[in-house]
């Protein structure tokens, strides 16, 4: 108190009595000299020759790791804490950091959808993690949480260093049902609900079951050819068969049993009389000896007026 370190010595005396009363058999503090060094470990004390020294920095982890205690219980007391830990973490992850136990790197691997952050985020690491309280398996156990995710594999690798390998489920196609848009895999299986423009480009199957005939629609794009760029997606009907949805708006209704032919037919259609281009509304593709086209409400109406003259003439000869 009065600038000569009365304060701290006296701090450190009572710390040195301390110790002396709770270990009557460890006799003197040694300070210097020809006599070993003692250590308290965790199966009583370990002599330690003389010759040995104590490890490089660990003088400086103690005031660290000592003025950490003191700065949190102040703030303790001042009712500073959670700003303390928004800014700094745990205070054992902020003791851990300034005695050189951070994280300064994070090795990613596997990853093709997910992003690095993403990653960090489900993993639970942040600016303010140290590597000596990071638990691995609670990561791993995170990480395998998350839909995008199938395997995961957190390692821990001192002094500062984070290996994270992870193999993710494939996202094959979107499906919707009920207004709700999902990822699936193969199988049909939900991956996770569709939240960013990532996965748009995917095949898209509507309605009950159509998740688990996802395969056979792919199919059926893949006999389009490059028509297939202008399919946006399909609804399953009754759960039997497919009815195709251009990219202006033309429903293509095709049949349960052979829907590939019938998908073939509509490409020659396209590729002679630009069939998809004209104003219809439907092309009906379930019969194998015709096909039905629906016109649009302009399209009939002139159709009706083209009529017209001729139903005169053949009402005025009869």
């Amino acid at each position: 108190m009065d600038g000569r370190g009365r304060l701290a010595g006296s701090v450190i005396t009572a710390l040195l009595a301390g110790f002396v009363r709770s270990n009557p058999h460890a006799g003197p503090p040694v300070l210097g000299g020809a006599r070993p060094r003692r250590w308290f470990g965790r199966r009583g004390f370990v002599s330690v020759p003389m010759d040995q020294r104590i490890p490089k920095g660990a003088g400086t982890a103690m005031a660290a790791m000592f003025l950490g205690v003191v700065a949190m219980s102040g703030a303790a007391l001042g009712g500073h804490v959670q700003s303390l830990r928004a800014q700094f973490g745990e205070p054992q992850d902020a003791v851990a950091r300034a005695i050189g136990l951070g994280i300064s790197k994070v090795t990613i691997s596997g990853i093709a959808e997910l992003h690095e952050n993403e990653v960090l985020a489900a993993a639970g690491i942040t600016a303010q993690t140290s590597l000596a309280f990071f638990d691995a398996a609670e990561a791993r156990r995170r990480l395998e949480a998350t839909p995008l995710i199938s395997e995961a594999s957190v390692r821990k690798l001192y002094p500062g260093e984070i290996t994270i390998q992870l193999t993710e489920r494939e996202p094959y196609a979107l499906w919707q049902l009920n207004g709700e848009v999902s990822l699936i895999s193969t199988d049909g299986t939900v991956i996770d609900r569709l939240r960013d423009m990532r996965f748009v480009h995917l095949p898209l199957v509507v309605g009950e079951g159509a998740n688990l005939r996802v395969k056979d629609y792919v199919a059926l794009l893949n006999a389009m050819g490059p028509l297939q760029e202008r399919v946006k997606g399909a609804t399953l009907v009754s759960n039997r068969r497919w009815t195709l949805k251009i990219d202006n708006g033309v429903d293509v209704r095709l049949p349960e049993i052979a829907p590939q032919a019938a998908v073939e037919r509509l490409t020659r259609l396209e590729n002679e009389g630009r069939i998809l281009d004209r104003d219809i509304l439907a092309i009906d593709l379930r019969q194998t000896d015709r096909v039905t086209l629906r016109l649009s409400e302009e399209a009939a109406a002139a159709r009706a007026e083209k009529l017209k003259p001729a139903a005169k003439r053949k009402g005025g000869e009869a």
